[in-house]
């Protein structure tokens, strides 16, 4: 039997005393959301430069006969991070439920900081030869080991500090927050290519944006320091120790498949909107960057203006509700729009058709993440959370690479298809979730 409370009583779902035992101010509250969020920031930012300049990094550290053998390795390097995020989330997610949630935030922005350092000054294949991939890697895993539970130690915090009746509002930041590191990956993107000349771009100006993210890190390491560690969890009886964890864990695995589903559509299209679209537009649609960094900004402002509305909307009427009509949509529509577009290629369709695709992911997103906090164990909560995550994006990040290898090998609308399959597994998870009882009732 599953290990989950249902959700018709939230402050047992997740442990907390009720809202009035813990008065803030809308101010103080606001704060506290800035400073969960800042290191989510971050890691988002990092993957998005990452997608942004993944062509001179892949010539860089990855020189090959041919242009589409270089971004290839890139984009492998990049997705190999995600090879990483469950480690982390079986490594570092018992560590957060045993000693806290604060100190677990904590913990992955360092990790995190080590990794990017790495990629930006790191020196190319020319200078150090084989050491040059190796490392480059070693930093993209390292990300990914921290990346692991980042998420899942940010969503948790949110659900547990937030009042019960707001709680898909304030975990809705948890991924708004990632739509600011992708409007600000946009507009550095933009400026660097369009100001720098071509060979100090090519040189050393890629790297810009990954020095900028390591000055950032000791800021936000601060601001963390300052938070208070969640009541819900201060109030616990009792910390399970690291085996009784995977005990749970293993117990509960079900959960954390259907979990994994449930994030399988967030994540695809989410990769497919931000880092792949730069590729996408250039080289199959035949736009300028900076048409293709363009519409991911645009993309950016509008999953930022979404995702709050659709947590907040989950908190009137449900999880469920908002969960099958975007999925249902995203299965109904993906491989159709995808098709069209590359059929009629232009700046204005593609801008049409990305906002689409971003609208069903951040309707589908605002929702489905508080609902995965709210459907886990008490007890092993940023574990479960953070492995269901974790499994999940290792398919969204092979996004770029597979979107890369289908439009290469079965035409340009076919990255459409792994869009489709993304939304069928949302669809599937949300259907089996509702039958076991466990999503929210309103």
């Amino acid at each position: 039997m599953l290990e989950s409370a249902t959700q018709q009583q939230p402050t047992e779902a997740t442990g907390e005393p009720p809202a009035a035992a813990k008065p803030k101010t809308a101010k103080s509250q606001a704060a506290m959301v800035l400073r969960v969020v800042s290191g989510n920031f971050l890691e988002m930012y990092d993957f998005m430069v990452f997608g942004i300049f993944a062509h001179d990094i892949g010539r860089v550290y990855f020189p090959a006969h041919s242009h589409y053998v270089s971004e290839l390795a890139a984009f492998a390097t990049f997705w190999l991070g995600s090879v990483m995020r469950p480690v982390g989330a079986l490594v570092l997610g018992p560590y957060v439920d045993r000693i806290g949630r604060r100190k677990g935030l904590l913990l992955t922005l360092l990790i995190m900081a080590i990794g990017t350092a790495m990629v930006a000054f790191l020196p190319g294949y020319a200078q150090i030869g084989i050491l040059a991939p190796i490392g480059v890697i070693a930093g993209r895993l390292l990300q990914g080991f921290s990346a692991g539970v980042e998420l899942g130690g940010v969503s948790v915090y949110l659900a547990e500090m937030a009042p019960p009746e707001r709680r898909g509002f304030f975990v809705s930041w948890q991924s708004a927050s990632q739509q600011v590191s992708v409007i600000v990956g946009s507009i550095v993107g933009i400026l660097i290519r369009e100001t720098l000349p071509h060979q100090v771009l090519v040189d050393w100006g890629w790297r810009i944006p990954f020095v900028a993210g390591c000055l950032i890190v000791p800021f936000i390491y601060l601001v963390r320091r300052s938070l208070e560690e969640t009541e819900g969890f201060a109030h616990q009886n009792h910390h399970p120790s690291f085996a009784e964890i995977r005990q749970s864990v293993a117990a509960n695995l079900p959960l954390v498949i259907a979990g994994m589903g449930w994030v399988v559509m967030t994540t695809v299209f989410f990769y497919f909107i931000t880092n792949y679209t730069a590729t996408f537009g250039k080289e199959d649609l035949h736009l300028s960057v900076r048409q293709s960094l363009v519409v991911v900004l645009c993309v950016g402002m509008a999953n930022f203006c979404v995702l709050p509305l659709s947590g907040a909307l989950s908190d009137r009427i449900g999880r469920g509700p908002i969960l099958v009509v975007a999925a249902t949509l995203g299965v109904l529509t993906a491989y159709p729009a995808l098709l069209w577009l590359v059929t009629h290629p232009s700046l204005g369709h593609m801008l049409a058709v990305e906002l689409w695709l971003a609208l069903l992911y951040a309707s589908y997103n605002g929702a489905m993440v508080v609902a995965l906090v709210e459907v886990m164990p008490k007890a092993v909560r940023a574990t479960g959370f953070s492995l269901a995550y974790s499994l999940a994006t290792m398919l969204g990040t092979f996004t770029d690479l597979g979107g890369k290898w289908l439009d290469q090998n079965y035409g340009k609308g076919a990255p459409g298809l792994w869009l489709l399959f993304a939304a069928a597994c949302g669809l599937s998870a949300t259907i089996w979730f509702s039958r076991k009882g466990l999503l929210t009732r309103r």
